[in-house]
């Protein structure tokens, strides 16, 4: 993307397909209010510049908001011990997904969370608040303080985490057992769990997937006591194949990452999820 004509063709896909953002998701500041953190994927096949095929070939804004959207609440959850369930992406050599080329092959390290980084990311402070006229939240993007830290890979070792490694696109597939039950509907019901906030990679493809078949099984009364999946908007991210590149490459189909995003995010929002823009905490009393 990135040339002026670019960002004009993805104002006017937005204009034809607009959707209204449900704004933000307020956490409450002690138990958690039922609410579980998803994450999808943010691994070093979809993330670490140079990792594999669908890895960055060069640094990206969009992921990089991502990775460090996901290791702030992932944090966040943890610090608190609030439920967190994290999908990785990971195949056998003798198992292909078409249509993509090999990734996240086990034993490749792909399949693993992003690792130590120095990202840039930030902590929390009770100095900054927002007032949008009705309260004043917390915001959790408030202190521009960096911290040297690991995005992901700490997750490996914590025991708030429920970790399941999927062999398909879909997470909620994935996590349904040879015996017909699912870790992920036992992870929902051990914490009744009434919110999901999903965060990951890719918007329009896993992330969307994932969120429609939760929808789904909500809806016919597989996912008790869920009652929302919120997607968040500046937390996931997708991959990027311009026109201009794909027309190069035989059998390619472009993929214009931030047309695709708001693709994915407006697919999210008509197939029922909630899509907001902010993350913020409730100040305690």
């Amino acid at each position: 993307m990135g040339t002026e004509s670019s960002a004009a063709e993805i104002d006017l896909l937005r204009s034809q397909i607009p959707f209204q953002s449900d704004g933000e998701l307020v956490l409450p500041p002690q138990d958690g209010g039922g609410v579980g953190l998803v994450l999808v994927d943010v691994s070093n096949g979809f993330c670490t510049v140079g990792a594999g095929n669908l890895a960055p070939a060069a640094p990206n804004k969009q992921i990089e908001k991502m990775v460090g959207d996901a290791a702030r609440l992932a944090r966040l959850f943890c610090d608190r011990s609030w439920p967190i369930f994290a999908f990785l992406d990971c195949h056998f050599p003798d198992k292909p997904e078409p249509p993509f080329p090999p990734h996240c092959i086990i034993g490749s390290g792909e399949e693993n969370f992003v690792p130590d980084s120095g990202i840039q990311l930030m902590i929390y402070s009770d100095n900054n608040t927002r007032d949008d006229g009705l309260k004043s939240w917390l915001l959790l993007v408030v202190s521009q303080i960096s911290i040297e830290c690991a995005a992901l890979k700490w997750l490996e070792s914590d025991p708030n985490v429920v970790i399941k490694r999927k062999h398909c696109i879909d997470g909620y597939i994935s996590s349904i057992e040879k015996d017909g039950s699912s870790s992920f509907a036992d992870w929902v019901a051990k914490h009744q769990i009434k919110t999901i906030l999903v965060l990951g990679i890719c918007t329009d493809i896993c992330v969307l997937d994932f969120a429609s078949s939760a929808l789904a099984a909500r809806n016919i009364g597989r996912l008790p006591p869920l009652q929302d999946v919120v997607v968040y908007s500046e937390g996931c991210a997708t991959y990027d194949l311009p026109v201009e590149v794909a027309m190069d490459m035989k059998g390619a189909v472009a993929h214009p990452q931030d047309l695709m995003h708001h693709i994915g995010l407006y697919m999210a929002k008509g197939r029922g999820a909630k899509v907001v823009d902010w993350v913020v905490l409730e100040p305690s009393a």
